[in-house]
């Protein structure tokens, strides 16, 4: 397991992962916090005897447990005993509230809830009790325990549905994304083969964990063997300390993480911010090709991005020999077993990566077409080479006097202004020519104000077309993001700057 193995020709479940690599390398370290360190094979053995504490309290194969708790080595526990003894677990993001937290805990029909107590200045013990939940119990630092030997076999069937995901930013009312052992192995197994890491390698895991990126990152530990520095709350440049420290060697998590480690770099010109990184990697959210050319170039270490999203954790990943070109301008390629379609510019998709659907049975029917494969809403088109390139979303193609125009060429044209940090390019109702093009840009720290004016001759010496400029321009603060993976949610903006924001 020291390749990624041809796990997908059978059903392995998570457990079984959980149990070759501790076998294989047992007192290898898994995941770094603080003082604290976890080994492969503490992982089984601690699992287990959480798994039999989680038994006793009445948990069984298929008993629906909520958990929302922030990026912790207990937290990983918690997430694998569950896995042990076959439960359906449905993990919420630590910074939802109540009326996200109670429609999960309602649609899921949860049975029991794990929470962190008082956590950042919030209380989630009185939440959940506000919301009546069932089965509430504190695991931030004291887990359930129990013996082992009480509890039955393992989960056998990788194919059963045991995780419930929620949707995060891209519509205002969260999905329930049910998925199996199964197709969160797949997300992994693809990230592990596109980046390529060995043994020697430390990650970093900065995200929350109850993100599905948290179990694609760790199914690509488990097959490689190396460790992951975890971050509860991550924050620059307090966190440069950490990384430096653990000596980690690959970092990221989405477009904004990388943002970071360059702005970080820039007040430190010629000093390596983690002098032992050599690659940023992530997804989640459009990546400009100038951003990757400037983290090479003033970093001087890879990027990699890839391509994925809750249905669908890794569905392509750039690889380090991809070359400058590809890495810029693609999501990568995917891996074996998934099938990518392109129908009438709409990118589908069909493998086993792919989620089972919907706890909305209407939904589901919606999302997959007669052959089964996924409408992701996105569009693009594949290369000669394999490659995907985005274009942008369906929601995000603006209709102005008839005319398609893709909000994505105007935010990467608008990222090449010295005064733009970040933008975000969204179309609002308008009578006259249907919808109206409107930037919405964060600015560097110190930047001249922008105006309209100015940002339109920008875009017209980038050489966009003249019916595509903006007619109107909002300069914030700070763009509305989800609190995962930092992405845009154009929806908020849609809704504050066409005056039905609620």
């Amino acid at each position: 397991m020291n390749e990624t193995p041809h796990l997908l020709s059978s059903s392995p479940t998570l457990w079984d992962l959980v149990v070759r690599r501790a076998t294989l390398t047992p007192d290898r370290p898994l995941f770094l916090q603080g003082e604290r360190t976890l080994t492969f094979g503490g992982l089984r053995e601690r699992a287990e005897r959480v798994a039999a504490g989680l038994y006793g309290m009445g948990v069984r194969p298929g008993t629906v447990v909520a958990w929302q708790l922030p990026t912790r080595i207990e937290t990983a526990l918690l997430s694998f005993a569950l896995a042990r003894v076959g439960a359906v677990q449905t993990p919420l993001i630590p910074f939802c509230r109540d009326r996200e937290v109670g429609f999960a805990l309602r649609e899921a029909k949860a049975e029991f809830f794990a929470v962190p107590g008082v956590w950042r200045g919030f209380d989630h013990t009185s939440m959940a009790r506000r919301l009546g939940a069932e089965g509430v119990f504190e695991a931030y630092g004291e887990l359930p325990d129990g013996d082992p030997s009480a509890l039955p076999p393992p989960p056998a069937d990788g194919t059963a549905v045991r995780w419930i995901y929620w949707t995060s930013g891209t519509t205002s009312d969260p999905k329930g994304v049910l998925h199996t052992d199964r197709s969160l192995i797949a997300g992994g197994s693809c990230l592990a083969h596109a980046l390529r890491p060995t043994a020697d390698d430390i990650g970093s895991i900065a995200f929350p964990y109850a993100h599905i990126g948290g179990p694609d990152y760790t199914v690509m530990l488990m097959l490689y063997g190396f460790p992951a520095v975890l971050f509860e709350q991550f924050a620059m440049p307090e966190a440069l300390g950490e990384y430096t420290a653990r000596g980690v060697t690959i970092a990221g998590g989405s477009t904004a993480f990388y943002s970071m480690f360059l702005a970080e770099q820039r007040a430190r010109p010629g000093e390596p911010v983690v002098p032992t990184l050599r690659l940023l990697a992530g997804g989640g959210a459009p990546k400009p090709p100038e951003l990757y050319h400037e983290v090479v170039r003033e970093m001087g270490v890879q990027l990699t991005h890839g391509y994925g999203m809750t249905e669908v954790p890794m569905i392509t990943m750039g690889s380090p020999d991809d070359g400058a070109e590809l890495l810029a301008t693609t999501e990568g390629r995917p891996p074996e077993g998934m099938e990518i379609r392109i129908v009438d510019g709409e990118v589908r998709l069909r493998g086993p990566a792919v989620c089972r659907g919907y706890l909305d049975r209407e939904q589901t029917a919606a999302a997959f077409d007669a052959d089964g494969f996924l409408r992701t809403g996105d569009l693009g088109h594949l290369t000669d080479t394999g490659h995907l390139v985005l274009t942008g979303r369906l929601k995000d193609v603006i209709i102005r006097k008839g005319e398609n125009i893709s909000a994505r060429e105007i935010e990467e044209l608008l990222q090449r202004h010295p005064g733009v940090a970040e933008a975000a390019v969204v179309g609002l109702p308008d009578a006259e020519r249907g919808e109206l093009v409107c930037a919405v840009v964060e600015q560097p720290t110190g930047a001249a104000a922008l105006t309209l004016d100015a940002v339109t001759a920008h875009l017209r010496a980038e050489g966009l077309s003249v019916h595509k400029l903006p007619e109107r321009l909002e300069v914030v603060d700070a763009l509305p993001r989800g609190q995962s993976l930092r992405k845009v949610l154009k929806y908020k903006l849609r809704e504050r700057y066409s005056g039905t924001e609620r």
